[in-house]
């Protein structure tokens, strides 16, 4: 939804950045990206499971269902940093976080807001 907005998206990291609040904050508007410099980002593959009885067939289309997002959203996340597909896939796999800096050069975020106006 983000991407379909006419006006610049200004997205702040003030604290943690996790997960799905990561990737808002990379939806931002590029050059709009910021984070505080003792924020926190971290990323990851999508979390769902099933949980009590299910069936087997239940099992199977939650999980094409994961496995379908998990794609999607690389693909956003490779396009919003310039990063490759296959360098998304292998840092999302497992919790990954990153300092401010770090985010800054991965590309998830565009300036560190070092010092107040």
């Amino acid at each position: 939804t983000m991407q379909h907005i006419k006006s610049e998206v200004v997205t702040i990291c003030v604290g943690l950045a996790a997960s799905m609040g990561a990737f808002l904050l990379t939806a931002g508007t590029k050059g709009k990206r910021l984070a505080l410099p003792h924020a926190r980002i971290m990323i990851h593959q999508p979390l769902g499971g099933v949980q009590g009885r299910r069936q087997a067939t239940d099992i199977e289309i939650e999980a094409r269902e994961i496995i379908r997002i998990k794609r999607q959203l690389n693909e956003i996340m490779a396009e919003k940093t310039g990063q490759s597909l296959e360098k998304i896939e292998k840092d999302t796999d497992r919790d990954y976080f990153m300092s401010p800096h770090e985010a800054l050069t991965y590309g998830l975020i565009d300036k560190v807001i070092e010092e107040t106006p």
